[in-house]
């Protein structure tokens, strides 16, 4: 099974580019964020024509995640709601449509959009935090219930040196800060683990180039986009890589998808293919 995920920043406007890539691709799973449309308008029928199921929770002009699956999409909840139903903090920071998962061939699949956070000063700042602590609740609702888990999405966290194009100067900024990093620490706890660092060690591969200041020609990104697995899952992963191709399109989302490879379900270990060194990575 390949799940991907992909901030498309607008699924209307990108949407050319993200039926072409799924048409070329063809993953079992796209997970999209940053959809910035109502859910009455998303395009439905330009997915099912590839045979993609949507599962939604949108907005107009912000936010909004979505899950496109090849293969039936059972019990779809939306926001923290769904699982912390007596926190009030948790349908607060749910008026963003930020996060929506769906069980796909036995896996939960959560797809998350993480505030920004603007700048440390920023009110958006203490929000992101809030709802860094309200996901932590959120996993330990998640991890009760015994389903494995894969945990992906546009994070807006570099999570380590390696993961800025300039640490020296950005590390304590936002999306680099001892705050966000920690909170993220605390998300994953002992449980999950970064994917893409189970196949590719150095720094220098990027998911996200910032449209301003020439990011994308000088190849100065960060990488924000990830895929986190539990034990299991991990077992069974056979390689993560950046599909960094996708953002030399013209007018293209500033993020570049990035897919997880799993030998999953687990009775198809046994025929599973491990890509070649050089297929992983940023590609």
């Amino acid at each position: 099974m390949r799940i991907a995920s992909w901030n498309v920043n607008s699924v209307r406007t990108r949407l050319e580019q993200v039926v072409g890539w799924l048409a070329a691709e063809q993953p079992e799973v796209l997970c999209l964020q940053e959809t910035k449309v109502d859910d009455p308008l998303f395009p439905h029928a330009a997915f099912s024509d590839l045979g993609y199921t949507a599962a939604i929770s949108g907005q107009k002009a912000y936010n909004g995640v979505a899950i496109l699956s090849r293969l039936p999409l059972e019990d779809v909840q939306v926001g923290f709601s769904a699982l912390l139903p007596s926190d009030g903090e948790a349908a607060q920071l749910g008026e963003q449509k930020r996060v929506i998962s769906a069980r796909i061939e036995g896996l939960r699949v959560l797809n998350l959009y993480v505030p920004n956070g603007s700048s440390l000063k920023s009110e958006k700042y203490a929000y992101k935090l809030a709802w860094l602590a309200c996901l932590r609740r959120y996993l330990a609702v998640q991890d009760g219930q015994g389903e494995l888990l894969c945990m992906l999405g546009d994070f807006n966290i570099g999570p380590e040196a390696r993961d800025l194009p300039d640490p020296d100067r950005l590390t304590g900024g936002i999306m680099a800060s001892e705050a966000e990093r920690r909170a993220l620490r605390e998300v994953l706890g002992t449980r999950l683990q970064d994917a893409f660092r189970l196949f590719e060690l150095a720094g220098g591969h990027w998911s996200w180039w910032d449209y301003r200041s020439g990011a994308w020609e000088r190849d100065q990104g960060w990488r924000i986009d990830h895929i986190y697995l539990d034990q299991e899952l991990v077992e069974l992963a056979t390689g993560c890589v950046i599909h960094k191709a996708t953002r030399g399109n013209p007018q293209p989302s500033d993020h570049a998808p990035v897919v997880v490879n799993l030998a999953w379900p687990p009775d198809d270990a046994e025929d599973a293919e491990v890509p070649e060194a050089d297929d992983w990575g940023a590609g």
